[in-house]
């Protein structure tokens, strides 16, 4: 692949300490990126795997459901990798308003996500273009009442940050310095909006995310706006229908890899290995939902023809089993209340329920018990289990 200087390394001086700052080029890539017949084949093969699920609607009977939980999932695995240890469950029974199993604080952040992700959706779908101000606002969602929040929420930075290290001096990586920073910003969204000239979307994603971290906008929450901004951006290319492609999992799972191809575009301009490590992840990741709809689509209809032996009782036991394809975890009184069912059936049905082994009670105590779908929830659990050291 060729050499190319993907930017300029600038001394900067600050609070006593000189240092030197990366100030990375406008895209595209100059020279252009290599096209080779194995990059080609990468990506015709993730970009028919995206054609693959953004056709789950059809695997399905809800597909809202899935979209639902997996938004969910993917909010936590983001956040996990910014250093939060909530699981799928806390996150669950924190907006039921049940006590997450870790500090508020933790699933707060994660909360935040579900919202951020949503607000840009709503804009996006709205006509709002993705643009400097979009992406701001986001943050502004993002980093709402968290760690964090008051290092400048839905502003961009106007003073110097790092990565890795005590201070810059010491630091991995060094973004732009404030003075360079709208330069940077406003070639970003020349880019986005395919000036000089058009980039496919998916290629489109993967530069864009890359330049975004590499000048770290924010004082905080850059990696999770960042990954958001994949899925932003392939719909509001029309890649995706639905926002149901998240590469979270991937990177948390080769998180060593990853940072590691961040910085040789850095150093090296080596776009071409960072764009074969991130349509391989398109790929499977895209594969992984297909999978996890088609395993879900087995297990409702499963547990529906269970139900469905039980008699009498398997109408109430159906429309439980319903509701809780929607809210996987759930409390009597929740259940009652949301089918307006008497408290005295919807207890009945969950312990039936629980006695064909589809719900389990995951409390231990006599009163506020919840009840989990179980086998669900580990189907969308996979991957999300918090990071350790």
């Amino acid at each position: 692949m060729p050499s190319r200087a993907t930017g300029q390394e600038v001394t900067v001086a600050t609070a006593g300490e000189s240092f030197r700052a990366f100030v990375p080029n406008p895209l595209p890539p100059d020279p252009p990126l290599v096209w080779n017949q194995e990059l080609h084949q990468m990506a015709e093969q993730a970009a028919m795997a995206i054609g693959r699920l953004d056709g789950i609607s059809a695997l399905l009977p809800s597909p809202g459901i899935f979209l639902y939980a997996y938004v969910r999932k993917e909010a936590v695995v983001s956040s996990q990798i910014e250093g939060t240890q909530s699981s799928l469950s806390d996150l669950l029974m924190y907006e039921m308003e049940a006590a997450p199993g870790v500090p508020v604080d933790d699933v707060q952040e994660v909360s935040n996500y579900v919202a951020a992700l949503d607000h840009g959706l709503k804009r996006l779908r709205e006509g709002f273009p993705l643009s400097l101000r979009l992406i701001k606002e986001i943050h502004g969602v993002l980093m709402s009442g968290v760690r964090g929040g008051t290092k400048e929420p839905g502003e961009f930075r106007r003073s110097q940050n790092w990565i890795g290290g005590s201070r810059p001096g010491t630091a991995r990586f060094v973004p732009p310095p404030p003075d360079e920073l709208m330069n940077c910003l406003g070639a970003l969204e020349k880019f986005i909006h395919n000036d000089p000239f058009a980039t496919p979307a998916l290629i489109k994603a993967a530069l864009t995310h890359v330049q975004f971290e590499t000048i770290h906008p924010f004082l905080d929450g850059n990696g999770r706006l960042g990954r958001l901004l994949i899925t932003f951006l392939l719909c509001a290319e029309g890649v995706l229908n639905e926002p149901l492609l998240y590469l979270s999992l991937y990177f948390k799972e080769h998180r060593s890899e990853y940072y590691d191809h961040l910085q040789n575009v850095r150093r090296n301009g080596d776009w071409e290995a960072w764009l074969a490590f991130f349509l391989t992840g398109v790929k499977r990741t895209a594969e992984q939902a297909v999978s996890a709809a088609r395993r879900l689509r087995t297990m409702f209809t499963a547990d529906v023809e269970r139900i469905s032996m039980a008699g009498r009782a398997s109408g109430n036991m159906i429309r439980v089993h319903q509701l809780m394809q929607t809210q996987p975890i759930i409390s009597v009184i929740g259940l009652s209340d949301k089918l307006d069912m008497a408290f005295n059936t919807a207890t009945q049905s969950l312990h039936k329920l629980q006695t064909l082994g589809i719900v389990r009670e995951i409390t231990g105590g006599k009163y506020g018990r919840l009840y989990a779908y179980d086998a669900y929830l580990s189907i969308l659990s996979e991957g999300t289990e918090p990071l350790r050291g």
